[in-house]
């Protein structure tokens, strides 16, 4: 087909969304923030043992180059011009870390993901000396021993504890203390800048991209809390992906919360644009519970299937599923913790397991919610939610109905997609995507208002409150070889994982402009 014949739209943005349990590429219209075409690939999780969870880096890789290579045929086969893409924005799982040969560009070892516990030895070890510490490893990779970038942006390096949310630089003592050389870090950059540019890869038949800035990079929940347009103090969102990550703008002032939370860095739109926080409370499994009742008990043959299996009974029948399978995060942070199932009678069928796995991924969300309430001092009139699991009706009415607030959720659910992809076309030297509030393309929604009484959700709230004592205490830690171990040996660093990296795009991918 002739170039003359292309549909052009105007300006375009490609954003990479790197995540737990997928890398997808998608292509939005930079002018109505339509989602053009996108492609996903599932990625694997090894577990080779209790509590480790590990992704193979070369996998990682390769699944990016498919998805945009897969996407930019789609957008062919929709007669759509692929040289508007102007802009690649990168959004990326984080606290996974990878460690590589800085000669070779190979990784040493497979990524080990957030949701790893082999560290916590390590971390006991650490909070011995000073107590009250949690910590992490943190390492991220936008380039290679070719002409790559090692860089990452303030969202990510606010996830390490190596970081100053001050100052937004490295802490040489925080550093000297975890014995991590500054050297080896990377170099800490906006959210929204040209970080570099798009290279030919002989992974990509066409070529497709080559020279397109990467200009945009946002860990995922910072992603989502941008394409949310969560801008303003007070405004709060939750993710339902492989965990539920719910982040509340706390402002150009950081927070530090009393009641479990982290403080983290939301986002900085540019170079010389102020940095804005937040506060965060992290769910280790949501998502994942759903992945666990299909792959490991055979009790849907797929994700979908949930919703049904929850429909057809409507109720758990008194039975509460704590899936703690990597301990409890917030507000709890307690890595004895495991999962259970309790208030199983002869009555109980898979249906109220279902409706009960459901059940809990809200609950853990209104625990967060409390926490942030009280720390806030302004209790959320409504909660905005965005992910995978926001398409489950069954689970968003569940949500407002625990919660007694409305859920509202936007009619495009790539929320973290376009996020990266608002921040690489806002980026300066791109400029095609405009975030002043005026020219902010018009969100519908939709709303789940709650349909129970607030006594009946109590009541529920405090049986879950009951279930999540029972599960604490279970864990049994193996004894270490040595009594020791390096903190290189062990990385990222246990439970309190708070760490980041922004995407394996591979010197093959991305040629650097170091300014």
């Amino acid at each position: 087909m002739a170039a003359s014949d292309r549909v052009v739209l105007g300006p375009l943005v490609g954003a990479i969304d790197q995540g737990t349990s997928s890398t997808r590429f998608l292509v939005f219209n930079a002018k109505t923030a339509e989602l053009l075409s996108h492609h996903q690939v599932e990625i694997k999780q090894k577990f080779p043992k209790e509590g480790w969870v590990e992704q193979d880096p070369k996998e990682i890789l390769q699944s990016v180059y498919e998805c945009v290579e897969k996407t930019c045929e789609k957008l062919n086969q929709l007669n759509i011009d692929i040289t508007n893409i102007k802009a690649v924005g990168v959004s990326n799982q984080r606290e996974t870390t990878v460690v590589w040969d800085k000669t070779t560009g190979e990784p040493l070892y497979n990524a080990i993901v957030w949701l790893d516990l082999r560290t916590q030895p390590t971390v006991e070890r650490l909070l011995k000396i000073i107590p009250g510490q949690n910590t992490s490893f943190f390492k991220s990779l936008t380039g290679g021993k070719n002409g790559g970038v090692h860089c990452t942006d303030v969202t990510n390096a606010s996830r390490t504890m190596l970081f100053n949310i001050h100052s937004l630089e490295w802490d040489s003592e925080l550093c000297h203390f975890f014995d991590v050389p500054m050297e080896i870090l990377p170099k800490v950059r906006s959210s929204s800048e040209i970080y570099g540019l798009m290279k030919m890869c002989p992974s990509l038949k066409s070529g497709a991209l080559t020279g397109v800035p990467i200009s945009g990079c946002l860990g995922d929940q910072s992603a989502a809390l941008v394409g949310q347009m969560c801008f303003k103090d007070g405004q709060a969102k939750n993710t339902y992906g492989t965990g539920c990550f719910l982040l509340y703008n706390t402002g150009q002032k950081p927070v530090l919360s009393e009641h479990g939370l982290l403080t983290t860095v939301a986002y900085k739109l540019g170079r010389d644009k102020p940095v804005y926080y937040a506060l965060e409370g992290s769910v280790a499994i949501a998502g994942a519970v759903v992945r666990w009742l299909r792959d490991n008990l055979g009790i849907v043959k797929s994700s979908s299937e949930i919703e049904k299996l929850a429909a057809e009974v409507g109720t758990s029948y008194g039975c509460y599923f704590v899936p703690a399978f990597s301990g409890l995060y917030a507000p709890y942070w307690e890595p004895s913790a495991r999962g259970i199932i309790c208030g199983l009678t002869q009555f109980t069928n898979k249906n109220h397991i279902a409706f009960a796995a459901l059940e809990a991924v809200c609950f853990q969300t209104r625990e967060i919610l409390d926490a942030m309430n009280k720390d806030c001092g302004i209790p959320l009139s409504e909660l905005q939610v965005d992910g995978g699991m926001t398409n489950n009706k069954i689970l968003m009415q569940l949500q407002a109905d625990i919660l007694c607030i409305p859920v509202v959720k936007p009619s495009m659910p790539e929320t973290t997609a376009l996020g990266a992809a608002m921040a690489a076309g806002a980026a300066e030297g791109v400029g095609v995507w405009s975030l002043n509030p005026g020219d902010l393309t018009a969100v519908t929604w939709e709303r789940f208002e709650p349909q129970i009484n607030p006594e009946e959700s109590e009541y529920r709230y405090a049986r879950w409150k009951k279930a999540v004592m029972k599960s604490m205490g279970w864990e049994i830690s193996e004894p270490q070889a040595n009594g020791d171990s390096s903190i290189f040996s062990s990385l990222p660093l246990g439970f309190y994982i708070v760490s980041s990296m922004i995407m394996l795009i591979g010197a093959k991918y991305i040629s650097g402009i170091d300014k």
